[in-house]
C-alpha cells in the first residue's frame, strides 16, 4: 500500500458508527503512515455499532471545537445508519467536513456516511455511491449516484457497505498521496 506518511486524517464520528467501517479504515491508514485523529462532537469516547448492537469503546482525540480543516490533510467518514444521522445535526461537524470539500482535500465517506456529505449543500454534479437507500436522497442533493464497491470523483471517496472497504481503503489512501486537488476548490 502506497506511503502517505506525514499525512494527517481526521475520522470524523459520532456514537453509533459502524464498527467495521471505522476500524480498517484507521488500520489502513495508519499502515500506510498516516497520524490519525478521531474527531467528535462527543468528548472522551465514542460507542460502535456491531452485529445489530452496541459495539465497543473508542477514545476521542479532538473534540470538533478543537479543529479546523487547515489542521488535517483528509477527512473519513464512517458509516452505520446513527453515525451519519447524529453528525448532520451538528453545524460545526458539517462546516468542517464541507471545508475539505470546498479545498479539494481528500473526503472519504462509507456507506451511510454521504448523508453527511448531503448536508454540506456541495454534491451538485458530483459522482459518488452509498449505501442503496441514501440514493435518492444523493440525487435530491444534485449528485449523481453509480452503483459500485468505490467512486472516486476529484477526492471525494464513496462506497457502499462494509464488504467494499478494500476497495474504499486503497483508493482514500491514493487519494491522500495525490493530496489536495486544487480543480476542485471553489471559491
Amino acid at each position: 500500500m502506497s506511503s502517505i506518511s506525514g499525512k494527517t486524517v481526521a475520522i470524523i464520528t459520532e456514537n453509533g458508527f459502524e464498527e467495521s467501517e471505522f476500524i480498517e479504515p484507521k488500520k489502513a491508514l495508519e499502515d500506510a503512515g498516516a497520524t490519525v485523529h478521531v474527531v467528535s462532537p462527543q468528548k472522551d469516547k465514542i460507542v460502535s455499532w456491531k452485529d445489530g448492537n452496541w459495539g465497543s469503546e473508542f477514545k476521542v482525540d479532538k473534540h470538533i471545537s478543537e479543529v479546523t480543516e487547515g489542521d488535517y490533510d483528509a477527512v473519513v467518514i464512517p458509516g452505520g445508519v446513527i453515525n451519519p444521522d447524529h453528525l448532520r445535526r451538528s453545524k460545526e461537524a458539517v462546516d468542517f467536513i464541507g471545508s475539505f470539500i470546498k479545498e479539494g482535500k481528500p473526503v472519504a465517506a462509507i456507506c451511510h456516511g454521504p448523508q453527511v456529505l448531503i448536508e454540506t449543500g456541495l454534491l451538485r454534479g458530483r459522482e459518488l455511491t452509498s449505501f442503496h437507500s441514501v440514493k435518492t436522497d444523493i440525487v435530491n442533493a444534485g449528485g449523481k449516484w453509480i452503483d459500485d464497491s468505490c467512486v472516486c470523483d476529484q477526492g471525494l471517496v464513496t462506497s457502499r457497505n462494509p464488504g467494499d472497504l478494500p476497495d474504499f481503503n486503497r483508493k482514500m489512501i491514493e487519494e491522500i498521496k495525490e493530496g489536495q486537488h486544487k480543480e476542485q476548490k471553489m471559491t
